[in-house]
């Protein structure tokens, strides 16, 4: 069979895909369920969407053989990571990348990552003024962007650590609106008219920005960084097959990398994790009937491994997915998909949102319930907010570890409501999904505990 193509005109469809990609997903869908050739901004090609878990399965467990995924489809991020970032490299080159950015994600080091986050979270809270209102996402950005700092680059303070920051954020402020968003789809947006144009701005921000990671590396140079448990000392410290480093170039493009695809997403997720714990009253009465059985001042390990809160940030992952997209794979011959042909050169996707929508995985899928994924164990096809395949995210392990810590730590010590009545809604930012509003809030202080609690917690610690 033939993939069914999309009627309408090529024009709307790239307006409609920046402007509401939502929408223009979900009403797709209601033909199409399984499967469509869609034409959106970005590729020069049509992009054929896959929304059926056995199609995904087939797309992103034959990376090599059929489908390869050719890092030159991810030029769209080029202005930001670099030529020498993972996103963009292919075959052999990606491989041998992989193998040496996944490590630094995983073990022991996972515990000291764990109480930097907890005293990240207790440091920002502290300065919120009380009964006044904040914007989630913002507060969730400020988390996010120093776990970065000190875990992965391993700056904690003075003025690198300062400036890094500011840069930062001001660059990804760009991006925030669909009207911004748009500089990184169409090239001819990218011109530089001076400091006060939008993408003048961008790149005297990225030259700042670079001088400062350079200048962080070459201070690391002269230091011995044997027993530092940052990311950026265990990637200087990394050989190739060959005993070859990385060079400066690259280990500036991958911590670009890391920063833009580690903070932002994960400030997302966050703050989209507040806003259902906080519009939800059952949601939040069961999260805090279960972080305060650990008592008082409760391990970061243990934290983790807790079974709501777990089953809160994976529907928190599902219902709104930060990535819309896995990454596009190239078809190298022809083959069969869900029943119908693909031809070599057809770029496919598998479609994360709309997987994550289908009624017959999950019932009543616009609603917010944690309790799905205690009574279900999804497949890799079926829930997949780190993409997957050889192209899956690598730092998914640090992000689901530090949503999880910081969802705990704020809704167990900290009194907030929502301050906006609205349903909040799925906004693009950049290449992701954010709040539209970015999820306004109220502190009201500290969380007090009621009498029966903290007897419970008595009898517990004894």
């Amino acid at each position: 069979m033939k993939i069914p193509t999309l009627s309408t005109p090529s024009w709307k469809q790239k307006i409609h895909w920046i402007l509401n990609p939502v929408s223009y997903m979900e009403n797709n869908a209601k033909s199409y369920p399984d499967i469509f050739d869609a034409d959106v901004v970005g590729f020069d090609n049509s992009l054929i969407y896959v929304n059926h878990p056995q199609g995904i399965q087939q797309l992103l467990s034959n990376d090599s053989k059929i489908f390869s995924t050719p890092g030159d489809f991810n030029r769209i991020l080029q202005p930001i990571v670099g030529d020498y970032s993972i996103l963009l490299l292919e075959n052999d080159k990606h491989k041998k990348r992989r193998k040496l950015l996944i490590p630094p994600f995983h073990g022991n080091r996972m515990v000291n990552y764990g109480e930097l986050i907890l005293k990240l979270c207790h440091q920002i809270f502290a300065k919120l003024p009380q009964d006044k209102p904040f914007v989630a996402r913002q507060l969730m950005q400020e988390i996010s962007l120093q776990v970065i700092l000190q875990a992965v680059y391993g700056v904690y303070e003075g003025d690198n650590y300062e400036q890094l920051k500011s840069l930062i954020g001001s660059m990804t402020d760009l991006f925030r609106s669909t009207l911004t968003s748009t500089f990184l789809f169409f090239k001819f947006l990218q011109q530089d008219l001076g400091p006060w144009s939008p993408w003048g701005n961008f790149i005297r921000n990225r030259e700042a920005i670079d001088i400062l990671i350079y200048k962080e590396i070459a201070q690391r140079h002269q230091q011995s960084h044997e027993e530092s448990q940052d990311i950026l000392s265990l990637l200087m410290s990394a050989r190739d097959e060959d005993g070859n480093p990385m060079t400066e170039q690259e280990l500036r493009d991958e911590l670009m990398t890391l920063m833009f695809a580690g903070h932002e997403t994960t400030a997302t997720a966050m703050s989209w994790a507040l806003y259902w714990i906080y519009k939800l009253p059952e949601v939040r009465t069961k999260l805090l009937q279960e972080l305060d059985s650990l008592g008082e001042s409760p391990d970061p390990m243990a934290i983790s491994r807790l079974p709501y809160l777990t089953a809160v940030c994976q529907e928190t992952l599902r219902i709104y997915p930060v990535g819309m997209l896995t990454f596009p794979r190239l078809v190298k011959e022809p083959v069969e998909l869900l029943g119908y042909e693909l031809e070599p050169d057809n770029i496919v996707v598998g479609c994360i949102y709309l997987v994550h929508q289908r009624e017959d995985l999950y019932p009543q899928p616009k609603q917010f319930k944690p309790e799905r994924f205690l009574e279900k164990q999804y497949s890799p096809y079926e829930f997949i907010p780190f993409g997957g395949g050889s192209r899956r995210c690598i730092g998914d392990a640090l992000a689901l570890f530090e949503m999880k810590l910081a969802i705990a730590t704020i809704v167990s010590n900290y009194d907030l409501e929502l301050a906006d009545s609205r349903p909040e809604k799925p906004k693009r930012r950049g290449v992701t999904l954010a709040p539209e509003r970015g999820v306004k809030m109220l502190f009201k202080g500290h969380r007090l505990k009621s009498t029966a609690e903290r007897q419970k917690e008595a009898l517990t610690t004894k």
